[in-house]
This record gives structure tokens, sequence and C-alpha cells, in this order.
């Protein structure tokens, strides 16, 4: 008996309901929890986890900072993570047709798929660089060590050279105008990007970006060319090898002259900076932005569960362990930079970075110093390649369930992989500019705008409409159908009141602290930033365009009934299996609703002819209905 009831736990069943079958037939589920959790994780944990968050916490106070940062991940972080993959998980539809719950909010779906699109167009540029790096590691002393090569200029001091460390100390002493130039940045700015002078003079396409961009789709494609299948079992290895890693990293990195200064730099708390806002602000926007909340990849990922499966701890587990990993990256990185900062004699802050002047200029420099160089920057830059891909997974399946979910006949899902195909080969395409000399600059134009406060509108329009169109008690009843208990009271109130309330204050503190984006001593044109506010303008817009659109097509004599109509839950809206839909959803078919709810077969290998012969299945809420011939 106790290994039959640990057995219905393990496949999600709630406790004390009857087995049932609880896999999905048509869409497809996870092979196991394990591989949603590894996923999530995936997505989660990215490049921001180890090039942005050391940063931030140096920064804004050290370990003070720390107290910041997990007050936004309690009362911010895990209810709004926990909102979407409940979200997701109880309709098992992807981000656009969760919103049959409210049809007039559609427009947010839209939005996240916007917002998927450009970062999964850039996203991949930055995964494709890190394979360049990867590439040229395998050799015997890194490209980027010593200031003797073509494209290095009279300014490069390599830690290397010579007399290394009053030179350098020399070099970091003087003004701007004479600042030393180091040839991993020499490296990266004059051969790798071939760096032009303009956003609008795009130069030449770069042939061994553009050969290593293709490497990275074509990964990407073959990773998910079975959907949820195969990515499932991809992520044994690409959510895990990373931490290994990291591991090895920290070991190499704690043991070298010098470390202690650099983490003792990471953790020093300066609690004086616990009352500036706008540490507050870094807090909050650090873990709205590492969660990947409001990106669709949450709903999308969750949509693949089991409908009895316990999305709440997963939730708690996954963004506890994205939150963990970035205090862990902190001790990689800086316990590498205190190393360097010593052996230059120089402050840590004179070496600190972050975004790609860390992964690609700063620590590939500190490698440099390291015996057997070459090994460690192989590592660190397949770590790179890992994260990277972990979130592009989720990124392009996203977009590819949203679209196969929103066309919904057995055609297109049969032919999933070639929309796969092409989702990839468009992204491929479109990814092309950023491989040109002036690639760098659309790259981070891209990433301050297209995925920035766009996301935060996005975020709490998307809490209101749950929590007060749709109705708050509607949504606690049906996470107690699907979890067997209503979600703990501080989530209920951090869902109506806490988290819109912080990601309000996310919103206000993104357009206070605005400036016009640079990058090192390049301004960018008004042209260029009024590209970018059109981008973060075109995700938030299908939110109004389609609302109007909605309210226009409803039923009603008069607009307030037609808003009524537009924003009341539509007859579809449930759980997506017939036998899960008790209560309220008590199945009383139409024509209209039949089509979108799968009968699962309750022998699923008897042949169609059978099939259509055998006996009414009896749903879970005691009603009898036919059996699918289609399934």
């Amino acid at each position: 008996m106790a290994d039959k009831c640990s057995e219905g736990l393990l496949n999600g069943a709630v406790p004390g309901e009857r087995g049932k079958q609880d896999k999905s037939v048509k869409r497809g589920n996870w092979g196991n929890q394990i591989e949603f959790v590894l996923t999530s994780v995936g997505y989660a944990v990215g490049l921001g986890n180890v090039w942005r968050f050391p940063y931030l916490c140096y920064r804004n106070g050290g370990g003070a900072f720390m107290f910041p940062y997990f007050i936004m991940l309690v009362f911010c972080g895990i209810p709004l993570f926990f909102m979407e993959l409940s979200f997701g998980q109880f309709a098992s539809q992807g981000c656009l047709g969760v919103w049959r719950v409210s049809p007039m909010f559609k427009g947010v779906g839209y939005g996240m798929m916007v917002v998927s699109t450009y970062i999964g167009i850039y996203y991949n540029v930055v995964i494709c660089i890190a394979f360049y790096y990867f590439f040229v590691s395998m050799t015997r002393v890194l490209p980027w060590t010593y200031c003797s090569n073509a494209w290095n200029t009279p300014d490069c001091v390599g830690v290397l050279d010579g007399n290394l460390s009053s030179r350098a100390a020399l070099n970091l002493a003087l003004n701007a105008t004479q600042k030393r130039t180091s040839p991993s940045e020499e490296y990266w700015r004059r051969y790798v990007l071939d760096l032009s002078d303009d956003i609008g003079n795009l130069g030449e396409v770069r042939l061994p970006l553009l050969g290593c961009l293709g490497v990275s789709w074509v990964v990407v494609f073959l990773c998910l060319i079975k959907g949820v299948k195969s990515s499932g079992k991809v992520v044994y290895f690409t959510a895990t090898f990373p931490y290994v890693v990291l591991t090895i990293l920290f070991v190499r990195g704690v043991t070298l002259e010098g470390a202690l200064t650099g983490i003792m730099y990471y953790l020093t708390p300066q609690w004086d900076k616990i009352l500036d806002a706008k540490v507050w602000g870094d807090a909050a926007s650090q873990i709205f932005y590492s969660l990947g909340c409001a990106w669709g990849g949450l709903i999308t990922m969750a949509s693949y569960n089991k409908f009895h499966n316990n999305c709440y701890r997963d939730s708690i587990i996954i963004s506890i362990t994205n939150c963990a990993t970035s205090v862990y990256a902190g001790f990689v990185i800086f316990s590498i930079l205190g190393f360097m900062a010593n052996h230059l004699g120089v402050d840590v802050s004179k070496v600190a970075d972050h975004g790609p002047g860390l992964a690609f200029v700063a620590y590939p420099e500190a490698l440099t110093l390291l015996p057997i160089s070459p090994l460690w920057s192989i590592l660190f830059f397949f770590m790179l390649i890992l994260l990277g891909l972990g979130t592009q997974f989720c990124l392009l399946e996203t977009l590819v369930t949203a679209i196969v979910d929103e066309v919904g006949n057995e055609w297109i899902i049969r032919r999933k992989t070639f929309v796969t195909l092409g989702v990839a080969v468009a992204g491929f395409l479109l990814g092309v500019p950023l491989t040109t000399q002036a690639g760098i600059y659309w790259l981070l134009l891209m990433d301050n705008y297209a995925a920035s406060f766009s996301l935060v509108v996005i975020s709490c329009i998307m809490c209101v409409a749950i929590m007060y169109i749709y109705g708050h008690r509607n949504y606690f009843k049906d996470i107690e159908m699907m979890l067997g208990f209503p979600p703990p009271l501080f989530f209920q109130i951090c869902w109506r009141f806490i988290s819109p309330a912080i990601i309000f204050f996310i919103l206000v503190f993104t357009v206070i602290q605005y400036r016009p984006i640079s990058y090192n001593d390049y301004v960018y044109p008004t042209w260029a930033i009024s590209i970018g506010f059109l981008m973060a303008l075109s995700s938030v817009i299908c939110i109004p365009i389609y609302a109007i659109y909605k309210v226009c097509c409803s039923e009603g004599d008069t607009l307030l009934e037609r808003l009524k109509n537009a924003t009341k839950a539509s007859k579809d809206w449930g759980p997506a299996m017939a036998e899960h839909r008790s209560g309220r959803y008590a199945p009383a078919f139409s024509p209209s609703t039949e089509s979108h709810l799968e009968v699962q077969p309750l022998q699923p290998e008897k042949s169609r002819s059978e099939a259509e012969a055998a006996s009414p299945v009896q749903g879970s809420n005691g009603s009898a209905h036919s059996q699918d011939s289609r399934l």
C-alpha cells in the first residue's frame, strides 16, 4: 500500500484522489518532474547570474546588498514564479492559450512572444561569441595573452609582458587619455568584433561569428527537434554541468594569491547603502529579470507538466537555486579578479566589470595568468555556452508552443518539428546583422530596450488581469483543484497587493534611473535610441491593440456589455483534459468547446477501430462522455 501511495505522489496525483490518466497524449508531457525542474533551472540561471549579479553586488554595498536582494526574492520573485507556473500548468497551454481566462488580455501573451523573439535573437549571438572563444581556446597559448599580434596597438600592455607590476600600475594610475589597454580588450574590440565607429556603419559580416551563430542555432534546433521530449533529456547535462565547472573554477580561484582580497571586496557589507533607494531598485530589478518573469517561458514549460504536479514546491526550489547560483558565481568571479588585481598591484575596482566586458575581456585576461590557461578558458566558455543554451531552449520552445497551440489542429501538431525549424531559421537570419562590425551596438541596444521596462508592464498587467479581472477567489479555487490545497495565505497577499506594488516600484525606478545607452566611450545617436524605444513599445502596444479588437468583436449593445463579455473567461477555459474538469468546469459539451478538450483513451494501445467501439469514459467528476475517436 505504501508503495502504491508513493508511486501516486511521484506521478503528480493529489493525495486521496483515485489514480487517473494524467498524461496529455496530444501535447506531450515531461518524462518526469526532474526534467521540468532542470529545464526551469536552466531557463532561470543564465548569463546574467555570472556577469551581472556579482558586479551589482559589489557596486551596491557588497554583503549589504544581499538583504534587499533576498527580501525581493521572497516578496516578489517566488510569488511571481509560482503564479506563472500555476497559470500554465492549470490550462496546459502556452502564453497565448492561457488567456482564455480573460480573452481581452490575450495581447499580454502576444507581448510575451514579441519579447521572447527579441531576446532569442540577440541571446544566441552572445552564445555564438562564447562558441568562438571556446574554439580559439583550443591552443597552447591563448591569442589574447601577449601584445605582439597584428591587431595590437602601441598602448597595449599585457599582464605577462616584461616588468608587469610597475608598468601596469603606472599605466592604470595615469589619466583616462593614457589608460592601459589590455591584450584581451584589443583582441575583443579589434579582432573578434573589428568594431566600427558607429552603429549605423554596419561594415562587413564577421564570418567566424556568422559560422558560430549557425552552430548555435543548429545545436538549439537539434535539442528541440522533438520538443520537450528531446530537450528534457538534454538538460540533464546542460543544467548540471555548469555547476561542475563553477566548482572547478571556484576551487582553483580560492587557492590563488589575492583571491581573499577579491572575495572580501565582493562581500564586505556597506550598511549605509541599505538606505539608498537605488540599491533596492537594483535588487528588485535583478530578481525580476533573472527569474525570467513575463517572458512566457515559465508558462510554456509548466504547460507540459502533469495537471496535479506540485508546482508550488517547484517554484520555491527553482527560485532559491537561481539566487544561490548568482551568489556562488560571485565567489568564482571575484576570486580570479582579486588574484589579477594583486598581480597588477591595483585595486579590485580597476579590474571589475560586468556584461560582455567581464565575460570576454576581464575574466579571459585573468585566465592568462594561470598555469595551463587554455584549459581554464575552455571550461569557462563551455560553462557560458551551457548557461546560454538552457535559456535559449525555453525561448524557442515558447514561440513554437504558442504557434502550435494557437493553430491547435492535428496537422500542425504532427508537424511541430517543421515549425521549430522555421522559427530557428528565422532567428538565424534576424541575428545576421548582429554579427557585423556594428553588431555589438545593436546587441546592447536590444538588451537595454527590447527586454527592460516592457517586461515590467506585461507582468503588472498579468497580475491585475488574474487577480482582479478573473478574480482572486476563482484563481485560488483553481489552484486548490489542481494541487489539492489552496495557495498559502502569504502568496495570496503577495499576489493581490505586495508583488504588484513591487512591480510598480520597479517600473518607476526604471523610469527615474533611465540614462541614454552608451558603450564604453561611444554615445548612441538619437535615432538609434528612438529605435530602442520602438522595440520596447512594440511588445507593450500589443496589449491595448488586442483589447480594443476584442471589445469591438464581442457581443453586446453597450460598451459596458462588450467589456464584460470580452473580459469574461471563455467556455473552454480550464483544465485541458476532460477528466480533470470537475466542479464548475464539469463538461456540458457543446460543439464549440469539445474540440478544445483532450479526452484521454484509457487504453491507448488499442487500435483505432477498437477505440471507436469503446464504451463511454467515466470522467473524474462522475459524468460520462463519449470517447474522442480522433485521438
